[in-house]
């Protein structure tokens, strides 16, 4: 009886101690949020500032809804992280500021999409139109940086850093071997000859069809890679392309030598430079805003494009994510809440006009045709415009295709109009690597249809080609309907074949090239209003709703990614892999990686 009340005591004792410690983190984080909403005032800008802009973080089209975010507290993200939204509007306020001096890109990774990078490249270019300057430095230059960087006034690295110029690549992890050791095998039921997802799981090695589509689309990224540094730094292509192909680049001298950079320097010396540019005297320490903080600042009234008076609102909604049924997040689009917001936004009288923004590889078949209906509906009641990111492919460009009219990037991945299923076949698995077996009853010929402990049926396998064959055809003839095409002609571009922007403006799969601004302006001009107001949707989730998810998410992510380091990649793809199993996909062929 001794012990046993030793132990209660125990148990009593930490149970307290818990209590003490949740007492103790709660009150932590309600005075984060209410000093962090005490402290949500406008940021003062110094006169002769310089807006200091440095991209290590994957950027989100929207930035995230954390008012603890630059504090590293229970796993929480420490980065503070800025969404494509707010870079380009703070690149927009501070052209027209008049404490704003120039911008300094610092010490960027981009480790965005080519689309993105596409749209702060453009937003930076109509900066320099102001006068002011912008001023790029680097120990590194990774290719995707160097892209944005070249359109500064001027480049600069550090005498012992690195300089990557050797052309695109892109790499598939074929996964049938590992399958074939498991027992594992991969009943694949698809239309589309260049639908090439389900690859990794039935071959090794990439088929003729898939090498002659990425050959293409990745040779047009790439062109319009060098032309863009080209055009921005007065360097003919084709000298570009044998600089790369022949490895020209391999040390800081190099570059200068090229006039791919425009000087050797030390940190110290961008510093000088930059406070000779403020006229801030070399002593006293140069007046800088962070990119984050900026978004606080006080707009200058006087050149301000602000029409927040405006009872006219454009709504943009932001489909960001794979596609599935149910709520999603800001992360993945989940049909029901994307559905909800084009509704709100019809169904809004002060909203003239509608911008879907797409950055999606696609997803469930079903989720995408849900999300389809809406936009037609939308399309009859008010303009509907999309602006494509990174991203608008297969399930992605399902939910475009009935807009009024798509707005794509040159390297926008797009099209992938195909559409496939997944079975595994784990009798092998079962039966001789794990000695587990099987045996029932059945009141019906098909009633165990999908079973993964056997192999289909000829029988069910034609049942669930049929099913992916009606699939495919009413995507096609959705995308016939939206974009005014015949469905043969469409079915000739389509075959799950991968596009960029620039591709898919040529064979009529978007109408024009051009950013997310260009598809606002689009949009109001059908809905002739010249004064409105942006409002987003779906609204994002407050931070207390999503904290305990995100500690567990956030905190699982960073110990996977610590011990697998790159194969966490490999755990990704075998992770969609699996979750693509059973449900028809209106899917890109593989998840994408530029190198």
């Amino acid at each position: 009886m001794k012990q046993f009340f030793k132990f209660v005591l125990a148990s009593v004792v930490g149970i307290i101690i818990s209590v003490i410690v949740i007492v103790i983190i709660v009150a932590g984080i309600i005075g984060g949020l209410i000093s962090s909403a005490g402290n949500e005032k406008t940021v003062d800008v110094e006169p002769n500032s310089v807006l200091r802009m440095a991209f290590t973080t994957p950027i989100t089209e929207r930035t995230p809804n954390n008012p603890l975010a630059g504090i590293d507290f229970l796993g929480l993200n420490k980065d503070k992280s800025t969404g494509l939204n707010d870079i380009l509007a703070n690149i927009r306020k501070a052209k027209s500021d008049a404490n704003i001096k120039g911008i300094f890109l610092d010490e960027s990774y981009m480790t965005s999409g080519q689309a993105t990078t596409e749209e702060i490249r453009n937003a930076l270019v109509d900066f320099k139109k102001s006068g002011k300057f912008v001023i790029a430095y680097g120990e590194i230059y990774t290719q995707g940086f160097y892209y944005l960087a070249s359109v500064a006034d001027k480049v600069y690295i550090n005498p012992k850093g690195m300089f990557e110029l050797h052309g695109f690549s892109s790499q598939i992890t074929f996964l049938k071997g590992a399958l074939d050791k498991l027992g594992i095998e991969a009943q694949i039921i698809k239309v589309g000859t260049y639908k090439s997802a389900v690859e990794p799981l039935i071959l090794t090695k990439m088929s003729d069809a898939n090498r002659l589509q990425v050959t293409s689309y990745l040779g047009s990224l790439y062109d319009h890679f060098l032309t863009g540094i080209s055009k921005s730094r007065g360097i003919n292509k084709d000298s570009l392309y044998n600089y790369a192909d022949q490895m020209r680049v391999q040390f800081p001298e190099d570059a200068l030598k090229l006039k791919l950079v425009d000087g050797l320097k030390y940190k110290d010396e961008i510093l000088d430079e930059l406070k000779k540019r403020t006229d801030t005297e070399l002593k006293n320490d140069l007046h800088s805003v962070e990119l984050g903080d900026y978004t606080s600042s006080i707009p200058d009234k006087e050149n301000s494009d602000d029409n927040s008076s405006s009872k006219n609102r454009i709504a943009i909604v932001y489909a960001s994510g794979e596609i599935s049924g149910g709520e999603g997040d800001d992360n993945n689009i989940g049909s029901e809440r994307i559905s909800k917001a084009l509704r709100k936004a019809r169904m809004d009288d002060k909203v003239k006009a509608v911008v879907l923004r797409v950055n999606s590889p696609g997803g469930s078949s079903l989720a995408s045709d849900v999300i389809w209906r809406e936009v037609m509906l939308t399309k009859k009641a008010k303009p509907i415009i999309v602006s494509m990111g990174d991203v608008a492919a297969s399930g992605g460009y399902y939910i475009s295709c009935a807009a009024d009219s798509i707005i794509a990037e040159p390297n926008t991945i797009t099209g992938s109009i195909g559409i496939f299923a997944i079975l595994p076949n784990l009798q092998k698995l079962f039966n001789d690597k794990l000695g587990v077996s099987f045996d029932g009853v059945k009141t019906g010929k098909y009633a165990d249809l999908g079973d993964v402990s056997r192999p289909l049926t000829p029988e069910e396998h034609f049942i669930l080609q049929n099913s992916v064959n009606h699939g495919y055809d009413e995507f096609t003839k959705a995308v016939a309907q939206g974009r005014n095409k015949t469905q043969k002609y469409i079915d000739s571009i389509g075959q799950g074949r991968v596009w960029t922007g620039t591709q898919a403006l040529k064979i009529g799969l978007v109408d024009r090239l051009g950013n997310i601004n260009d598809a606002i302006a689009s949009a109001a001009k059908k809905a002739n209003v010249k004064n409105y107001k942006l409002v987003a949707y779906p609204e994002q989730k407050s931070f207390l709703n999503q904290l305990s998810s995100d500690v567990t998410v956030e905190a699982r992510t960073r110990m996977l990614k610590s011990e697998l380091g790159d194969n966490y990649r490999v755990y990704e793809q075998i992770k969609g892999l699996t979750q693509m199993m059973r449900t028809p996909q209106t899917r890109l062929p593989y998840d994408i990686v530029i190198k």
